[in-house]
């Protein structure tokens, strides 16, 4: 089709969603159980784990809006959607975006957690979004209205995004990226300012030398990682066996220049670690390898990939090992991506990918952010997913729903704040639960 054919067939899709009905957010009569859903998506984690799963999610509102995509992913799927789909993260709250080091060691800005990415409709991710900008804020203590302006704020970059990226050539859409120096326009005072060159400077810093030194101890005159339980245990014999052997299948998944790059390093130690909230009780491991001497660390991460919690309300996607899903979806999405990112089966069948554990990686203390650095961090966050969404979807077509007005980004605004008011809810009953014994959190951990 044409660009305009494009473009007509996005603003068609209101007749099936109109923009303004994006606001609209009422439970429906059979709604599951929020208690029950995250129950049933730890059958399979490993039980000694879940406890802290749940003390993490019960610390606050936006904690539990973090390990709860499943839950929302329920709730999305119950209400009509524009068919305009793209490669989605799936998860797209305001702790999922953070920066990297790109393999010309360029420190970037970007979506960084793609364990649930699914090809969906685009607005299941700009809800998410807006959503966790409005959770987030009520949770800082800022006013309503500020929380309001910042979900709007986010949404509205998307959009604009969107149609500037509509304007472009394939290539120039796929080479887009957010280098790190172009936060520093939007802060605003030197106080800022300095606040957000400390974060780059700490980001540069995370590095696997850097770990190296935080993460391992001797040992009997060997170099091992730190045994600190539950959060993070040298790994037994049987894992460390299985772990050497799955190592060469993840290789098969790398490059040829890629390959021969892992090749130069050696197998040192492993140990299993604790993640994030919603990822608490899958398995992970860490593994240190050794280049050219010991002082020459690299840190993989190996996390086991479940299927996404997106895939029971959608079509079947092109990918059924979880691992190739995860891996894929984070190459489409992000402008440029780790070097080490890969895939493969381990014992029982089950999928898991492998990547960096730290490079350059960095992520933003929301807790401590003013009004007006919400408000410009909701706005970055809406503008990288605008750039990752147009790499994948109909750029045009959605360009062409969305707009010049900004009816869709008060709708989607209306509908952040009201799920915010559903999360707290969702929140009380895991707490609920906790006070009746029904699941056990081992808050603070």
């Amino acid at each position: 089709m044409t660009p305009a054919e494009r473009a007509r067939r996005g603003k068609a899709a209101r007749k099936q969603v109109s923009r303004s009905a994006h606001a609209a957010w009422v439970p429906s009569v059979d709604r599951p159980d929020p208690v029950a859903v995250l129950e049933r998506q730890g059958r399979d984690r490993l039980p000694e784990l879940l406890p802290i799963r749940y003390g993490r999610m019960t610390a606050s509102p936006f904690a539990f809006l973090r390990g709860a995509a499943a839950v929302m992913a329920a709730d999305l799927a119950a209400a009509p959607h524009t068919g305009l789909t793209v490669q989605l993260c799936g998860d797209a709250h305001l702790l999922n975006f953070g920066l990297y080091a790109s393999p010309e060691r360029s420190l970037l800005f970007d979506l960084n957690d793609f364990d649930e990415t699914f090809c969906g409709p685009f607005e299941w991710d700009v809800k998410r979004l807006a959503a966790s900008v409005a959770v987030a804020a009520r949770e800082i203590g800022h006013p309503d209205a500020k929380a309001r302006r910042a979900a709007l704020e986010a949404v509205t970059a998307y959009r604009t995004t969107i149609r500037r990226l509509a304007q472009l050539g394939e290539l120039a859409v796929w080479h887009t990226r957010i280098d790190a120096q172009q936060l520093m326009p939007l802060v605003r005072s030197t106080r800022d300012r300095h606040r957000i060159e400390a974060s780059l400077g700490r980001a540069r810093r995370r590095t696997s030398m850097r770990g190296f030194d935080r993460l391992t101890e001797i040992v009997d005159g060997r170099r091992r990682i730190i045994h600190d339980p539950p959060l993070l245990e040298r790994a037994g014999t049987s894992d460390m066996a299985a772990l050497r052997k799955i190592f060469s299948d993840y290789r098969s998944t790398l490059s040829e220049e890629r390959r021969l790059l892992l090749d130069r390093y050696r197998f040192v130690d492993a140990a299993r670690k604790v993640v994030g909230v919603g990822s608490v009780g899958l398995r992970c491991f860490i593994v240190l390898l050794a280049g050219r001497d010991t002082d020459d660390p690299l840190f993989l991460q190996i996390k086991e990939a479940r299927p996404s919690v997106l895939e029971e309300h959608l079509p079947s996607g092109p990918f059924v090992h979880p691992g190739h899903r995860v891996v894929a979806g984070q190459r489409l999405m992000q402008a440029t991506g780790d070097i080490f990112l890969g895939w493969m089966s381990g014992p029982q069948g089950r999928a898991f990918y492998w990547r960096q554990l730290r490079d350059m990686k960095g992520s933003t203390d929301v807790a401590g952010m003013s009004p007006d650095d919400l408000l410009a961090y909701a706005r970055l966050c809406g503008t990288t997913l605008a750039r990752a969404h147009a790499r994948s979807g109909d750029r045009i077509a959605i360009a062409g729903y969305l707009g010049v007005a900004d009816t869709f980004d008060r709708a989607v605004t209306d509908f952040g704040l009201a799920y915010a008011n559903q999360t707290v809810s969702d929140h009380t009953a895991l707490g609920a639960a906790v006070g009746a014994g029904v699941v056990r959190a081992a808050p603070g951990v």
